[in-house]
């Protein structure tokens, strides 16, 4: 009646290990370290950077406790925070020599110190937010006309690329502030301009008026088309700002909107606000633009002299000066995607350009129009720019697919496609708010919180003992095999643990419990009815799962509508309480009963079990049920 059999043991075992595993790393802590990153797109963190960086720290007598390459960074671990400043001091002398223009960032970090079989196993601590682990915490002003600014002036460049193919004849088109000017001659040309401008441009709004012996198109983006160009760019800032904070290794940032016009960046881990402010910073944008190739570009190029009206000086890789054009022909939103490959004919290693449909049009006129010219491919960051590739132009170009070819090794052509992937920022931004967390309060809160939850959990221990005696043990061993189901399962979704994270952690202790009452108090008054122990023990946890499953499943239903509709905080409290929820079920019936059936199940003539006092209706007395003889 009251026996499992064996796989159910084995599924418990099995569970209270793979548990055991992935709770552990949370318990070793973490470890000052310095990260080095690449503090330009242009700049590639590898095993030259490594060796560097062993170097200095060698010359500056610091052992580091670990050294290594982690994807796109080198990390730094170290035993105490004096050698965590003295590293990052000695790694930005090496590394670093210009700092008006750094190479790389340097940074100060926090690594885990679990020993290298856990790390194999994939066994990692959970991420720690904000308020417990300490950070930086920025709110960021997008600048929306900006953003507007940019989308009308596309627009009038498309503009004039339509009249143009529909060879409409006009006297010039201006921007003036966030609205386009049309002159025009006459009127059959300004109803010709409407009626372009109303099949294709539907996001503008037009109008008229004579001016003198012209007439005047004044056009403006409607106030719909607007606001989706507001958050479309507001859109791609936070997915950009993703990429760049990704590629720097940040654990768990969070990177989400407030209000129409706002983006809330932290970074855990992170205390340095300054760097923090390089990592924010490191944003790209793309730019296209035709070289001068005119005697007086020649000129300024190789005597570094003035450079001609109307364009503009920038190094290329090698340190070389190239003299482009102000005119912008693309712009990283034009790109859809960038891959290296390998040309069809010569095997000579290219970057494979697609082009959205804008774009695509744009680059076929422009490449037919200059044919044997060269043209620039120039990325921006912090306001410089600087060449990646200047390819000739050897014929029209037209599909959208571009092919980059020249003097590029295999290494070259991936570090220039990566480069052309970057995100570019829609729209400017400055930061308004900041705020830096220390590690200090971060490590008093995580002590509150543990304090809590270990405080909570002996109390409901010592009372379920008390008053339920064998019984309220064995509650007690599956309360503490909730708890670490919960924290393992937390790791091993690399979940993100807040100080909310940890008040729902103390909730779910008390509703795990709840569990084990009702089951208790059930076979309680099945002892009561004058049930056998082993049938009331069956009936117990049989008759008491309905409700149990009742409880968790409304319970749970709440939880994921904080999920589905919460924010920061409230999505922290809701994640682990959504998680505990399905622990306890497991643990309170599952792992509970397992552990009854093992004591009790094997005795066939059980006459009592240790349950506390069960109080009899019949007379009104009390009878302290004692352990089988």
């Amino acid at each position: 009646m009251n026996r499992y059999p064996v796989w159910k043991y084995v599924v418990i075992v099995i569970a209270l290990l793979l548990s055991t595993v992935y709770t552990l790393p949370n318990f070793f802590g973490e470890a000052p370290a310095v990260q080095v990153s690449s503090g330009k797109a242009t700049v590639k963190v590898d095993t030259s950077t490594l060796q560097k960086a062993e170097e200095a720290l060698k010359a500056a007598g610091i052992t580091p406790r670990a050294l290594a390459l982690e994807g796109s960074s080198v990390r730094v671990r170290l035993d105490t925070t004096d050698e965590q400043l003295k590293a990052k001091d000695a790694l930005e002398k090496a590394l670093i020599p210009d700092t008006s223009n750094p190479s790389f960032v340097v940074a100060l970090n926090l690594v885990t110190r679990s020993p290298a079989w856990l790390t194999s196993l994939s066994a990692a601590p959970m991420y720690l937010g904000l308020d417990l682990r300490g950070g930086v915490h920025f709110m960021l002003q997008v600048d929306m006309q900006a953003a507007l600014t940019q989308r009308v002036e596309a627009l009038t460049g498309d503009l004039r690329t339509a009249l143009r193919e529909k060879d409409l004849r006009h006297s010039g088109i201006s921007r003036n502030g966030q609205a386009i000017e049309v002159r025009l001659r006459d009127a059959q040309q300004l109803q010709a301009a409407q009626d372009l401008i109303n099949a294709q441009f539907a996001d503008l709004q037009s109008t008229s008026q004579a001016d003198g012996g012209e007439f005047r198109l004044l056009l403006t983006v409607k106030a719909e088309s607007a606001r989706m160009v507001q958050a479309q760019a507001l859109k791609q800032n936070i997915t950009t700002l993703h990429n760049r904070i990704n590629e720097l290794g940040v654990a768990e940032p969070v990177i989400q909107q407030q209000g129409l016009d706002r983006i809330v960046v932290q970074l855990p881990g992170v205390q340095d606000t300054a760097k923090a402010k390089d990592i924010l910073g490191r944003t790209a944008t793309l730019e296209v633009r035709m070289v001068d190739e005119s005697t007086e570009a020649r000129a300024a190029e190789q005597a570094g002299g003035m450079v001609p009206f109307g364009t503009e000086r920038y190094l290329e890789r090698d340190g070389r000066s190239l003299i482009v054009k102000k005119q912008v022909v693309l712009t990283g939103d034009n790109l859809t995607d960038a891959q290296p490959g390998f040309d069809s004919q010569t095997q000579e290693p290219v970057v494979n350009l697609t082009l959205d449909g804008k774009g695509a049009r744009i680059f076929k006129d422009v490449t037919r129009d200059n044919v044997g010219k060269r043209m620039a491919i120039i990325l921006f960051e912090k306001g410089k720019g600087e060449v990646v590739t200047a390819p000739v132009i050897r014929a029209e170009i037209g599909g959208g697919r571009v092919q980059i070819s020249g003097n590029m090794s295999t290494s070259e052509a991936n570090d220039t496609a990566l480069l052309l992937r970057a995100g570019s920022l829609a729209a400017p931004m400055e930061i308004i708010e900041e705020r830096t967390i220390g590690p200090s309060l971060g490590a008093e809160n995580i002590a509150k919180g543990f304090n809590s939850v270990t405080w909570g959990f002996l109390v409901i221990v010592a009372f379920m003992c008390v008053y339920y005696a064998l019984f309220g043990v064995f509650s007690s061993l599956a309360l503490g095999f909730n708890l670490l189901l919960l924290v393992a399962v937390l790791s091993l979704l690399q979940a993100t643990l807040t100080l909310p994270g940890m008040a729902a952690m103390a909730l779910a202790l008390g509703m795990a419990i709840d569990s084990n009452v009702l089951i208790n108090e059930r076979v309680r008054e099945e002892l009561r009815n004058g049930a056998s122990p082993q049938a009331a023990i069956n009936a117990g946890y049989d008759r008491a799962w309905s409700t149990i499953f009742d409880s968790n499943i409304t319970t749970l239903i709440a939880g994921v509508a904080l999920l589905a509709f919460g924010s920061g905080p409230v999505r922290g409290f809701a994640v682990v309480h959504c998680i505990g929820i399905l622990t306890s079920m497991f643990s309170s019936v599952f792992f509970s009963r397992g552990l009854v059936n093992f004591w009790y199940g094997r005795q066939k003539k059980l006459k009592t079990v240790s349950i506390g006092t069960v109080w009899r209706p019949d007379t009104g007395t009390a009878v302290r049920a004692a352990k089988a003889d």
